[in-house]
C-alpha cells in the first residue's frame, strides 16, 4: 500500500510504536513524514467514460430517500479506464455501499454492455444474504442497456440512477475507483493481461488489510464478513 494516508498508517503502525517504546504520535508522524518529504500528493485526473445521452429507459434515484444501515442493501456501480502499455482499459466495479468491500470486478478492453455485466455476475456470486437490493449506478449506455437490466431482473435487483449529471449521487462508486488509482494502480503495465492480475492482487489487498476511515479503520472484508454474519442469525 504505497499511497497509504499517514492516518491509516499510524492506525496500522501504533501497536508496533507502542511495543518499542516510541513516543510519537499522529501529528508527529504527520510531521516526521513532512519532514523527510514522504508524505503523498494527491493526484488529479479525469477522463468522461460515461455516455448518458442516449434514448434507453433511465431509472430513478432510489438512494436519495434510502438509508443504509446494513450489508447488501445497496451495491454501487461505476466504470473507470486504467491504461498499460498496450492501450486503454475500462475496469468495471461493484461496490457493497455500507461495507465498502469490492464485490466484483472486471477489467476489458471496451465498455461495452457484455463486459461490464460480468462485474455484476461476479457480485451476485459473491453476495451473503437474500434481503432486497438496490443497484445504484451513473446514468451509463451500459447500466440502462437490456443486457444489464435483465440480469438484475434475474437476481431481484431494482435499478437505481443517478439523476442528471450530478456525479455527487455516485460518489461512492467514484471514491472507490479513487483509491485503486491513486493508491495502488500505479505502475504501467507492459499488457493488459499484466494488468488483470495487478487489479486483482491491489482489490484483494484494499477488501482485506487497507483500513477504511468510514469503517472506524477496520476493513472492508472485516465489516461485510461480521455484519453478514449478524443479518443471518437475526442480529441487526
Amino acid at each position: 500500500m504505497p499511497r497509504l494516508g499517514t492516518r491509516k498508517l499510524y492506525y496500522l503502525l501504533k501497536n508496533d510504536f507502542d511495543r518499542m517504546d516510541l513516543k510519537i504520535g499522529r501529528d508527529g508522524l504527520f510531521s516526521y513524514l513532512r519532514s523527510e518529504h514522504m508524505l503523498i500528493k494527491p493526484r488529479k485526473n479525469y477522463t468522461k467514460t460515461t455516455n448518458s445521452k442516449h434514448w434507453l429507459r433511465k431509472h430513478p434515484n432510489l438512494m436519495k430517500e434510502m438509508e443504509v444501515v446494513g450489508p447488501e442493501q445497496a451495491f454501487v456501480s461505476d466504470i473507470t479506464y486504467v491504461k498499460s502499455r498496450e492501450r486503454t482499459h475500462y475496469l468495471s466495479l461493484v461496490t457493497d455501499a455500507y461495507s465498502r468491500k469490492i464485490m466484483g470486478h472486471h477489467l476489458s478492453d471496451d465498455m461495452s454492455s457484455e463486459h461490464v455485466v460480468k462485474a455484476l455476475k461476479l457480485a451476485v456470486k459473491n453476495r451473503k444474504t437474500n434481503q432486497k437490493l438496490i443497484h445504484h449506478s451513473d446514468r451509463g449506455l451500459q447500466y440502462c442497456s437490456s443486457l444489464y437490466q435483465q440480469e438484475l431482473s434475474k437476481n431481484n435487483i431494482n435499478p437505481s440512477m443517478t439523476d442528471g449529471y450530478d456525479c455527487y449521487q455516485n460518489a461512492l462508486a467514484e471514491r472507490i475507483n479513487g483509491i485503486l488509482k491513486n493508491e495502488f494502480l500505479l505502475e504501467k503495465c507492459n499488457s493488459g493481461k499484466e494488468l488483470e492480475v495487478l487489479v486483482s492482487e491491489s482489490i484483494d489487498t484494499y477488501n482485506q488489510q487497507r483500513p477504511h476511515l468510514s469503517l472506524n479503520f477496520k476493513t472492508p472484508n472485516f465489516i461485510h464478513e461480521k455484519t453478514c454474519e449478524e443479518y443471518s442469525t437475526g442480529f441487526t
